[in-house]
């Protein structure tokens, strides 16, 4: 999980294209209001299979 929407995304595609292990990441953005982000993210958790954001970049809210 991060704000840094324009850096982390661009490091995690590089590791995705050189066939390395990404564990996923969920962009969260500063204007995004903090009870959402947590609803959000405790519905990922929740719902998510073990592995399943795997080499993925998803941007929150859902």
């Amino acid at each position: 999980m991060s704000h840094d929407v324009s850096t982390l995304r661009k490091h995690a595609y590089e590791r995705v294209a050189a066939g390395l292990r990404m564990p996923g990441v969920f962009e969260v953005p500063n204007t995004l209001n903090i009870g959402r982000a947590i609803d959000d993210l405790l519905l990922i958790v929740e719902c998510s299979f073990e592995g399943e954001w795997e080499g993925q970049v998803r941007y929150l809210p859902l």
